[in-house]
């Protein structure tokens, strides 16, 4: 895909866009002049091998690229600018293959700590923990120990431990590949409706095809975008 087809059509202020961004490491060039527009409740996916750079690229959209990498270009969240803001006032959710819970802290707490970042009220923070518990088909476990879950609820409760946080956009660095197959499908079905529903732009680094098939979006190839 070239870069102009991942610029896409929508000229909307609305949602995630990358201006002229190029990403570097030494003489190597991962990114260069990519321009992209990701509209609310869009999953693009970036595919490609370790070391093409995907990672690479999610850490410069949350503010936390290495000092050893060169980039540049601009970032844009529904039309303002955040390319120089510091990672805590981006307001942009990160999803990792770990699910990253608090260990001293119970699963309605690790909940509680992302709602605290947008809710005041305690009555607030407590009836959208709920309100996440019971969506994750986990209004019982509020009181467990993140050790005490399976894989697939730690999963879940990460995923709505980010969106409590009201994120402006989501980035997802390989968030299903240590699931097993069938759980997999499930969570990754569970990600995309909550994408879709809170319309977050959204997007994906995989090396998974069913990963970027279940997307259902563009899909660009990390070594096109080099060029």
């Amino acid at each position: 895909m070239t870069k102009q087809a991942a610029q896409g059509c929508q000229e909307s202020h609305e949602g995630l866009r990358l201006e002229g961004v190029s990403l570097f490491l030494d003489e190597q060039c991962f990114v260069r002049a990519l321009d992209l527009q990701v509209g609310r409740g869009e999953i693009v996916v970036f595919m490609g091998a370790s070391g093409s750079g995907k990672s690479s690229l999610l850490s410069y959209l949350c503010g936390a690229l290495s000092s050893s990498f060169r980039a540049c270009g601009r970032v844009f969240l529904d039309g303002e600018e955040i390319t120089e803001l510091p990672v805590c006032l981006r307001r942009v959710g990160l999803l990792f293959q770990e699910d990253l819970l608090f260990p001293h802290m119970s699963v309605g707490e690790n909940l509680a700590f992302a709602a605290r970042v947008v809710e005041d009220s305690r009555a607030q923070i407590r009836a959208r923990v709920e309100e996440a518990l019971e969506q994750a088909g986990l209004s019982a476990f509020g009181a467990r120990d993140p050790h005490s879950l399976s894989g697939g609820q730690k999963a879940r409760v990460s995923l709505m431990r980010c969106l409590l946080a009201r994120p402006r956009a989501l980035l997802l660095d390989e968030p299903f590949s240590k699931l097993d197959l069938p759980l997999r499908r499930s969570f990754r079905r569970f990600v995309f409706a909550k994408i879709k529903e809170r319309g977050v732009p959204t997007l994906l680094v995989t090396h998974d095809p069913a990963d970027a098939r279940a997307a259902g979006g563009r899909l660009l190839a990390m070594e096109h975008l080099a060029n």
